[in-house]
């Protein structure tokens, strides 16, 4: 059980933070910049289960639910780098999170119509919020592949802290997004289904030339 009984601690004013194996690294290494984008994503998932809590069902609800407590254990996963040893057995995405996320995936896009367009995102509050939380899971996955590249996916040597990042955790945040994308389409089927996008629909013709004068 954590217990936090001071909020601010000052040691991070110096632009350096501490890491779950209490290695410091600056802030603006892309692993602090990945798993600050998942407690985003996490938070943006947290408006979209308040907006929800008239629209979804309880089986609905309960997934989103599991899915924020998931994305908590990514984040610690991702300040944990990989490693040969531990003193403690660290909390790791399973690769069974990935599979209910594809199983939740095929089960709610059952219920859909077959995509003939792009789809604008919006329609009702919900559908908005669970488009929203997409995009920056989206950003959290981009941020998660920009680590690997920086750190690789190799663990440390034991006695060593700069272990790679995981690639399971890429792949949970991919599968998520697209799950947000079709609980966004889901969402709107009592409200008119799907927004679409029409090219060009708003473009206006560009004013006629005046013809120069005649002398």
């Amino acid at each position: 059980m954590v217990k936090l009984t001071k909020i601010y601690t000052r040691t991070g004013d110096e632009g350096r933070t501490g890491l779950a194996n209490f290695s410091r690294v600056r802030k603006t290494d892309p692993r602090i910049e990945a798993y600050a984008d998942v407690d985003e994503a996490n938070s943006a998932i947290g408006v979209a289960v308040s907006l929800a809590q008239n629209e979804f069902d309880e089986e609905t609800l309960a997934l989103l639910l599991q899915i924020q407590n998931e994305l908590f254990d990514l984040g610690a996963d991702l300040s944990n780098p990989l490693n040969e040893h531990y003193e403690y057995e660290p909390l790791r995405v399973d690769a069974v999170w990935v599979d209910a996320l594809e199983a939740a995936i095929d089960k709610y896009n059952a219920e859909l119509d077959k995509l003939d367009s792009f789809i604008i995102p919006g329609g009702s509050g919900l559908a908005a919020g669970l488009h929203l939380a997409r995009t920056v899971v989206r950003r959290a996955e981009r941020a998660t592949w920009h680590a690997i590249e920086e750190h690789g996916t190799e663990p440390a040597k034991k006695g060593h802290t700069d272990g790679g990042v995981s690639l399971t955790a890429a792949k949970y945040l991919n599968r998520l997004s697209d799950l947000l994308f079709v609980l966004a389409r889901y969402a709107n089927i009592k409200h008119g289904g799907d927004v679409k996008w029409v090219p060009a629909a708003n473009r206006r013709e560009a004013p006629a030339k005046r013809r120069p004068e005649q002398d």
